[in-house]
């Protein structure tokens, strides 16, 4: 029987409730290592798949977690004119043996490195902040990831938590409705000191 690193890739489309996002799903881990984020190919240097994504000029930022990449594009093209191109190219980049991240990528991710963020913020969490970041974790963390996104707390303050939202979510048209009744409703009624859910842009 084939090990798992001996099997090829293969490579699925799956819509998102972002227009504007693809999720391409692996059949195999492609990072180990907390989600990160390209939002241009200046930022991508750590990522050659990202790098390579970024060639094809309608590629607006690219999401790398776990088994999948999701794509966010420009309103220059379709999906269904380019999803195929995108599939074929992200299997072959991944069957000819290239890397998705440096082996040296450490925890400095850049600006947009979920792990960079992850790691600064979680220095100086509080009581309060550790029991929200912890339902947001076990809540809501696995849904969003399902829609090709990810969800991070950042902050506390005066009864409002900030978000930082990432991948599929950000720029999505239906992430605020899901911000004010799916995350706010749920962090204000296990949690009564929460008045209010925001997302804050990176």
């Amino acid at each position: 029987m084939q090990s798992t690193k001996e099997m090829p890739f293969t490579i699925y489309a799956e819509n998102t409730p972002n227009p504007k996002s693809m999720k391409f799903v692996a059949n195999k881990f492609l990072i180990e290592s907390e989600p990160i984020e390209f939002i241009n190919i200046e930022s991508a240097g750590a990522s050659p798949l990202a790098q390579r994504l970024f060639q094809m000029p309608f590629v607006e930022s690219v999401f790398i977690s776990g088994n999948y990449v999701t794509i966010n594009k420009t309103e220059a093209v379709e999906w269904h004119d380019v999803v195929m191109e995108l599939r074929i190219m992200i299997t072959e980049f991944l069957n000819e043996g290239n890397a998705v991240l440096h082996a040296t990528l450490g925890t400095d991710n850049g600006p947009t490195g979920l792990k960079n963020n992850l790691t600064n913020e979680t220095k100086s969490l509080s009581e309060m902040d550790l029991k929200i970041s912890g339902i947001l974790d076990e809540y809501i963390r696995p849904a969003v990831e399902q829609d090709g996104g990810a969800i991070s707390f950042h902050a506390f303050n005066d009864g409002i938590v900030t978000v930082h939202l990432r991948g599929a979510c950000s720029g999505c048209p239906s992430s605020s409705l899901t911000l004010k009744s799916g995350i706010e409703t749920l962090l204000k009624r296990l949690i009564p000191e929460v008045k209010e859910v925001v997302a804050e842009e990176l």
